[in-house]
């Protein structure tokens, strides 16, 4: 069976690094790069550089996560709400 994860080269800042993601992710990360007019590495070197703690990978699920909450009319600060409910 084939792994649902793919792992990817991408230039960041001018130095090549590997990132792995479910397919998914990566398809709306490029829809997000494709619709704020910028390069999928312009778009990763940001998150990148933003990003506090984690591995890139995180990083990218979550910012790609908060984009399509955002679009939904979902306040980022929900995810606290939904883990005191679960718990």
């Amino acid at each position: 069976m084939k792994s649902p994860v793919v792992k990817r080269s991408i230039v960041i800042a001018g130095h090549k690094t590997s990132v792995s993601l479910e397919e998914a992710f990566w398809k709306g990360l490029k829809e997000i790069a494709v619709s704020q007019g910028t390069t999928l590495s312009d778009l990763v070197a940001s998150i990148d550089k933003g990003r506090k703690q984690g591995n890139l990978s995180s990083a990218i699920r979550l910012f790609v996560l908060d984009h399509y909450r955002a679009l939904a009319g979902l306040p980022q600060d929900d995810r606290r709400n939904e883990t005191r409910l679960a718990g």
